[in-house]
């Protein structure tokens, strides 16, 4: 599985395009020179955070979960290195909000909730976030036009300029979940069936009910 493809499973796994995915396929490269954030740093107890949330939505089972692949370090290295200063405004906006979030629902933090608590309040957070980002999208869709009729005579002008608005806090998490696990060393060995040497090309293999997928 090359970066593209994962991009690509990733966005229909989240019902939005990834944030950050251009800079993430080109080794973060597109986008390092266009962030005018200062070097973003996230504390111990966010990372620590960052792990569990991530450790909800893959948990451990008879293979690793999302925290034994250090994803919350991960998550800061893209926002810091392939978000864009609003997209990284965003998140942490929202990671800061979080710990008030899980207060208000549960009168605990999210450290001290059960499994069963956990999943519960990140499920109506992934409702919150459809419907947020269908606004979003709607906005951004009369934010282009208008875009378009100030640029019509320089389309590559317009293509340039315009940034779409950002997406919810949930989704940018889950986004950033699935990125850093499946192409960490431990989801690629540990829960995706490896070939760190491909052989031949076989275009017939057979399927065996519960097999895990390619690494």
């Amino acid at each position: 599985m090359n970066r593209r493809e994962l991009l690509q499973m990733v966005a229909a796994m989240t019902g939005a395009s990834v944030i950050g995915g251009e800079a993430f396929a080109a080794h973060a490269e597109a986008f390092a020179t266009s962030i005018t954030t200062p070097r973003l740093r996230f504390s111990a107890r966010e990372i620590n955070l960052l792990d569990e949330i991530a450790e909800t939505i893959i948990p451990k089972t008879d293979t690793p979960g999302a925290k034994a692949a250090k994803v919350g370090r991960f998550m800061e290295v893209m926002v810091r290195d392939c978000y864009t200063s609003a997209q990284q405004a965003a998140f942490v906006e929202g990671l800061q909000a979080f710990p008030e979030r899980c207060l208000a629902q549960t009168q605990k933090s999210f450290f001290n909730m059960n499994a069963k608590q956990r999943q519960a309040l990140l499920v109506s957070m992934e409702r919150e976030a459809k419907q947020f980002n269908a606004a979003q999208t709607e906005l951004d869709k009369v934010r282009k036009q208008a875009l378009e009729t100030e640029n019509k005579d320089n389309s590559f002008a317009m293509q340039k300029e315009f940034e779409g608005l950002p997406k919810h806090f949930y989704t940018m998490v889950k986004q950033l979940t699935l990125l850093g696990f499946f192409t960490s060393e431990t989801g690629a060995t540990k829960t995706l069936r490896y070939v760190p040497i491909p052989s031949r090309y076989d275009g017939e293999v057979p399927y065996i009910k519960g097999q895990r997928a390619w690494a």
